[in-house]
């Protein structure tokens, strides 16, 4: 485990950001607000739109949404619950329902994070809008706030689109009509929309960013890799491989210790693609609450399965840099090295990916949360390879991914081999469920067999119901307040 004693600056000058994305909200207007257009209208050269800062102002305020509870604080990590990997451990009553699939539409944990993407979008909308028609600002910082924006709006709708499947699609036309209440587009239109964006953003975003206040912000990498995922779950696996390609010959190489990912001091390094950006006092993820063990100043949610720590090999590094387990001695800094006891949560094992500790002994609240990775990159490279061209086609990814954890090199390896280097590579950032769901669907494991399976107390046999649970419900409140033009997902 290493500890990190360093407070140190985040990106994009977070007071600055805060403040901005405070007189962002002012001028867009809460959501009940966006049925009326006179916001944007008012939101002229006259007061806003005016200069740089005002540009930048915008584009910062569209990654705030990020770091809400009901984002990357908690609630976008609560949606893997549903994998084998974790146990919820926690008291959060509605988490329990979406572990064991009987969540209806009403649940609080699967609809908690619909209106922080919205706004994601309408920020984005807003930035479209706008800062193209802006005067006298510089063309590089024009195509790179320009591109921000197709990016975020892309990771939006990406999000909305694989926990909800079709959702309504709101465009720039939609505001200037003030149309919002509209149906659901197709998850192949969501989808077509999501390729535009990153398209646009790829072509406008700079390959890095050099200045330090500038870390965080999406790059050309960011958008390439989300490209590639896109066209991964579209099984359009020549172009995945293409998207793919642009990161791993690009300025984004995997850290040379896998912990630099997950540790404040280093955790903005190039394999980092997109993160949720955190500094104490200005903008805490919570998910550094929420996973350790309560005796240690956690809250004891998300437990590792039993059957997750089983599928690492020995010797993996990776274990240590994401799982605690019995007889682990943890530095938590002023308050000592400590040993790990199973009793210190139901599984015996608690995630430390999110966790860090200060010189005083608190939890170090620099902490990100990891959304995109090159080490994904190029595994989804490998899966594109493996599936198009069969068994051996994907060493050569796996492989650099393998090597950075000082493992043996695999030879043929075809897709369980791919299924396990994703598992234990990705563990703990939310990829497991949709992994599952998607490899079910291309009828490459049996995902009502594998949750169905009984591997005792804390990971029971539960009910996958194929014509309704690849795909969560709705919030209810959304179909109430659009008077039906709304339609619920099947089965809910």
């Amino acid at each position: 485990m290493i500890i990190d004693n360093n407070h140190k600056t985040k990106y994009m000058n977070n007071k600055y950001f805060f403040l901005t994305a405070f007189l962002l909200v002012l001028l867009n207007g809460c959501n009940d607000d966006l049925l009326k257009p006179t916001p944007y209208a008012q939101a002229t050269s006259a007061s806003f739109w005016r200069n740089a800062g005002d540009a930048v102002a915008a584009a910062n305020a569209m990654y705030q949404p990020l770091m809400g509870f009901d984002m990357y604080s908690h609630g976008e990590h609560i949606l893997d619950n549903s994998s084998d990997d974790l146990y919820r451990a926690g008291d959060h009553g509605d988490e329990a329902a979406l572990e064991n699939f009987t969540m209806d539409a009403s649940n609080s944990e699967s609809s908690a994070g619909w209106k922080p993407k919205y706004e994601m979008i309408s920020r984005a909308n807003a930035v479209l809008m706008n800062v193209p028609e802006m005067e006298g600002l510089d063309s590089a910082l024009k195509n790179r706030i320009t591109g921000e924006a197709h990016f975020i709006r892309a990771f939006a709708y990406w999000r909305l689109s694989v926990i909800y499947g079709g959702v309504p699609l709101i465009l720039e036309q939609n505001v200037i009509e003030a149309n919002f209440n509209i149906a659901k587009s197709s998850v192949a239109e969501i989808q077509s929309q999501i390729e535009s964006d990153l398209i646009a953003a790829a072509g406008l975003l700079p390959d890095t960013h050099s200045d330090p206040a500038d870390k965080g912000r999406a790059n050309k990498g960011t958008a390439n890799g989300l490209l590639a995922k896109l066209y991964l779950y579209q099984e359009n696996f020549a172009s995945a491989i293409t998207a793919g390609q642009k990161v791993i010959a690009g300025p984004y190489p995997l850290a040379a210790n896998y912990r630099d990912n997950f540790t404040p001091t280093t955790e903005n390094n190039p394999e980092v693609l997109f993160a949720a950006q955190a500094e104490e006092g200005w903008a805490i993820l919570y998910q550094a609450y929420f996973t350790p063990p309560r005796p240690w100043g956690g809250w004891d949610f998300q437990n590792p399965t039993q059957n997750l720590v089983d599928e690492y090999e020995d010797g993996d590094p990776r274990f240590e840099s994401s799982i605690w387990k019995p007889g682990d001695m943890v530095d938590r800094g002023s308050k000592g090295i400590t040993e790990y006891t199973a009793d210190l949560s139901a599984t015996g094992y608690s995630q430390n990916k999110f966790a860090n500790y200060k010189a005083d002994g608190n939890n170090n609240f620099d902490t990100n949360c990891n959304i995109l990775r090159s080490a994904d990159v190029y595994l989804l490279v490998a899966e594109a390879r493996i599936r198009s061209n069969g068994v051996g086609a994907g060493d050569a990814e796996i492989n650099v991914v393998r090597a950075r954890a000082g493992l043996a090199p695999v030879s043929n390896a075809g897709m369980p081999e791919l299924i396990h280097e994703r598992r234990v590579e990705l563990f703990g950032e939310n990829q497991r469920h949709q992994d599952l769901m998607r490899w079910d669907k291309a009828g490459i494991i049996d995902i009502v067999n594998i949750y169905g399976e009984d591997r005792g107390q804390f990971d029971p046999p539960r009910v996958f119901d194929r014509s309704k649970h690849y795909y969560f419900p709705i919030p209810q409140t959304e179909i109430d307040i659009s008077n039906g033009v709304l339609i619920q997902n099947n089965g809910y």
